[in-house]
């Protein structure tokens, strides 16, 4: 016997399907490179590594922060520690700040995508 466990999530929703080989497979349609993902648009977003990363290269996500309230940062391939400022910055905004390896990123944003959770990931593409 086998289990179907892919998440249900609403037509349109931007579910993760595939990351790794420098690039993302979202909602059927692939990115190379690094993404800013919300629950119905994914773009691309110019940072290939945390020492890029900061609270400029965010703007898209909050161009409307009612879309999101919890950010998901997929820092790469290993876990290093967030920036302390961008920490703050994301904070005065009301914004909740959850960091990880961008794999784990991509799962966690998928479960919150389907509890329809207000959800933004900006994911570091890894090889």
């Amino acid at each position: 016997m086998s289990l179907d466990i892919t998440p249900v999530v609403p037509v349109g929703r931007q579910l993760i399907q595939r990351y790794g080989e420098g690039g993302f497979r979202i909602a059927g349609d692939d990115y190379s490179g690094s993404v800013l993902v919300l629950s119905g648009s994914t773009c691309a977003w110019a940072v290939s590594s945390v020492d890029h990363l900061s609270f400029e290269s965010l703007s898209p996500i909050f161009d409307d922060l009612s879309i999101a309230n919890i950010l998901l940062i997929g820092c790469g391939q290993k876990f290093v520690p967030p920036p302390h400022d961008l920490r703050l910055q994301l904070r005065e905004q009301g914004v909740s700040l959850e960091w990880m390896d961008t794999g784990a990123a991509c799962r966690t944003f998928n479960v919150l995508l389907a509890e329809e959770r207000a959800v933004a990931a900006a994911l570091i593409a890894i090889d």
